[in-house]
């Protein structure tokens, strides 16, 4: 469990459906390499897995809710590590 976090049905469905480890989920939100603020409200934490060859782990949270829910999360496709 991450300490202030809940996670969404939606999330915990696809913790499992993608393999992603709640250790993940918390480095990307304690220790991010890149945070976006969405127009939506929500907050996107963005990490590199190495475990998971390097790619990005976006973790997309609503900030306002009580515990703070974790809305999502995936490997993003779309980021690239720069070589």
């Amino acid at each position: 469990m991450i300490t202030g976090y809940e996670f969404s049905d939606h999330a915990y469905d696809m913790l499992k459906e993608r393999n992603i480890r709640e250790e993940w989920v918390r480095l990307a939100i304690e220790d991010p390499e890149r945070e976006e603020k969405a127009e939506d409200g929500t907050v996107h934490y963005i990490r590199a897995i190495e475990q998971y060859g390097g790619r990005y782990l976006r973790v997309v949270v609503n900030p306002d809710a009580r515990p703070r829910k974790i809305v999502t999360v995936f490997f993003d496709r779309r980021i690239r590590r720069s070589s």
